[in-house]
């Protein structure tokens, strides 16, 4: 009697610069085959993507997998926040606002005015800034009202693409978290009146663990495009957003801190606790199952320090320990602290201040706010802080020599490095295995083993660095350094 086939399900990460694709076996984990497109972002004013390329970007990742045809189950994590807006069609309306663009800055001001913020993480359980959908919206009303006139439907990325393969309208708890316009009892009316967007254009929110529909490659969407090389019929899990995915994806116990090195950088954890926090540090997002996952993020991570790395001719890990200077590396606006108009600086520099050095201060600037926040995640979320808990360290940069001693330096703690590549895929991945085995996302990651792998003991805490970026961050706003940036709850001190 031949052996049972393996079953085979396909995560997919479609961010900001590409769309991944893993084929796992459901019964060992074990990834066997991998596929990867490119996207483009657009350089201009703001930052914009066409949706299509999406499209086209998943179904390359999808074949380069050799499993699409039988895969049992798929699921698709994508890039927080963005704004797609559809005509009747199913056609993209304009190019799809990314979470980085900040041209909505002052949409995001009027609304925590408008309301205030202790209302905003009452009701939302975020304080809005330029990333979030809700402002984006806004922004696209009051800026090109035409084009807002023609939407028919607004979707997130993932809920995109997920329409795509099943021709249902469906997003996620986790997902709907980032958008400024979802609570725990489902979209909020004063919210969508007060920006002048109708539920009846959003999608249907689907619970934990359940499927989203089936691949209908011959209907709906799909026909707009590429064809996907996916089966008819296909279970389609409901997907997530790919902070969502990755706390999956790591099979992620309440209370354990994560660290993502990526374009942007984000600290994070679940939570069973609700998080409100009206000083706008922490996003109160939900995580993909019935908890919760308190965030802060920063805008400039791994590719803000890569260009202070080109502008040096350096390699990115040639670095010295740094000397009196401070880089605050602002090159696109930041998230946190919220300074959503502001630019780069450079301070402290001497006769002797090495190319190295410098570039080791653009590491501490970039890492620094992500890990002042660390504390405030937690207890956003009612967890206890606990110094001696090892920080999973995850996203490109933490296979880098240079950002594991920045942040054990910085942080003080021990950092683990999941062996396991590729976690927003695998955490989508798991959510699609879930479909099939009747496990819930996290313990199908947790079966994998996906966080399995090495600790970096701790270094011991470089507070001088630490209140030497505190105080120049705190005289650069006080000195309007950063005029036009609107500043909400900066974390410009340690806590």
């Amino acid at each position: 009697m031949s052996p049972a086939a393996a079953r085979i399900v396909i995560g997919v990460d479609s961010s900001t610069q590409s769309t991944k694709a893993l084929a796992v076996d459901v019964d060992s984990g074990k990834v066997v085959g991998t596929g990867r497109a490119p996207h483009t972002v657009s350089g201009g004013a703001g930052r914009e993507s066409d949706p299509q390329q999406w499209w086209e970007a998943l179904v390359s990742a999808l074949e380069q997998t050799r499993h699409a045809g039988s895969a049992q189950a798929v699921a698709i994590g994508g890039q927080q926040h963005g704004l797609v807006t559809l005509d009747e069609k199913g056609v993209p309306v304009r190019p799809a606002l990314l979470w980085n663009d900040v041209r909505s800055a002052p949409q995001a001001a009027a609304l925590v005015e408008r309301f205030g913020a202790g209302w905003w993480a009452q009701r939302v359980g975020s304080v809005p800034a330029a990333s979030f959908t809700v402002t984006k919206w806004a922004w696209l009303r009051e800026q090109e009202p035409e084009a807002a006139q023609r939407v028919a439907a607004v979707r997130l990325p993932h809920d995109y693409l997920t329409e795509r393969l099943t021709a249902e309208a469906t997003t996620d708890r986790g997902d709907a978290s980032g958008t400024g316009w979802w609570t725990p009892q489902g979209y909020d009316d004063e919210v969508l009146d007060h920006v002048g967007l109708s539920p009846e254009l959003l999608p249907r929110v689907v619970e934990p663990g359940q499927a989203a529909g089936q691949v209908r490659v011959r209907d709906g969407a799909a026909a707009l495009g590429s064809a996907v090389p996916l089966r008819e019929g296909t279970l389609v899990a409901a997907g997530t957003g790919d902070n969502m995915a990755a706390a999956l994806g790591l099979g992620l116990a309440p209370g354990v801190p994560v660290l993502s090195l990526g374009t942007s950088g984000t600290v994070y954890a679940v939570t069973r606790g609700r998080p409100t926090d009206p000083s706008g540090i922490v996003a109160g997002f939900a995580d993909a199952l019935g908890g919760w996952l308190p965030l802060a993020c920063t805008l400039n991570c791994t590719l803000a320090v890569d260009r202070f790395a080109a502008l040096l001719g350096l390699d990115r890990q040639a670095v010295e320990p740094a000397g009196s200077a401070v880089v605050l590396p602002y090159l696109d606006g930041e998230r946190t602290p919220n300074l959503p108009l502001a630019s780069g600086l450079v301070t402290g520099l001497r006769h002797d201040t090495t190319p190295g050095q410098l570039l080791q201060a653009a590491y501490d600037g970039a890492a620094y706010s992500l890990l002042a926040a660390l504390d405030d995640v937690l207890r956003a979320g009612g967890q206890q802080p606990e110094s001696d808990t090892p920080l999973l360290l995850i996203g490109g940069g933490a296979r880098g020599p240079a950002w594991q001693d920045t942040v054990r330096r910085l942080s003080g703690r021990a950092v683990r490095i999941p062996a396991a590549e590729e976690i927003v895929a695998l955490g989508a991945a798991a959510q699609a295995a879930g479909l099939l085995t009747g496990e819930s996302a996290d313990a199908v990651a947790r079966r994998w083993n996906t966080a399995a792998g090495p600790v970096l003991e701790p270094l011991p805490r470089d507070d001088t660095a630490r209140a030497l970026i505190a105080a120049t961050l705190q005289r650069a706003e006080q000195g309007g350094l950063f005029a036009g940036g609107h500043d909400i709850g900066s974390a410009s001190a340690d806590r």
